[in-house]
C-alpha cells in the first residue's frame, strides 16, 4: 500500500465495463517527509476511487494485483484503487500529518 495525495480527478464518459460507477482520482505519491514531490509527471497516476476521497486528501493506496483484491473491484481492470482517507500519520511520539 502507498500514501498519496489527491491531485485532481479524471473525467471519462467512455469506460471499460466495471469501470461505469467509479470515479477516477489523480494521486500524487507522498515522499518519506509526506509531501507530494513526484520526480516527474509520469509519477502522478489514476487510483479508483472506493470511498469517495476528495481532492487535496491524503489517502492510502492498493496497487498492482492487490487493487483488484477488494471484492468492488473484482473484475475490474485497474492496478490502483483509493482504499482509505487518511485522518492521522503518527511517527514515534510525534504527529507527521493531521486532516484536522
Amino acid at each position: 500500500m502507498d500514501l498519496g495525495r489527491v491531485v485532481g480527478t479524471v473525467v471519462s464518459t467512455m469506460k471499460a465495463p466495471g469501470l461505469h460507477s467509479y470515479k477516477l482520482m489523480l494521486v500524487s505519491p507522498l515522499d518519506a517527509q509526506l509531501t507530494d514531490n513526484p520526480t516527474t509527471d509520469s509519477d502522478i497516476y489514476v487510483a479508483v476511487d472506493l470511498i469517495g476521497a476528495g481532492e487535496g486528501e491524503v489517502v492510502l493506496v492498493c496497487r498492482g494485483s492487490a487493487a483488484r483484491v477488494v471484492t468492488d473491484t473484482s473484475g475490474v481492470p485497474t492496478d490502483a484503487a483509493i482504499i482509505a482517507v487518511i485522518d492521522t500519520i503518527r511517527l514515534g511520539a510525534s504527529t507527521a500529518y493531521s486532516k484536522g
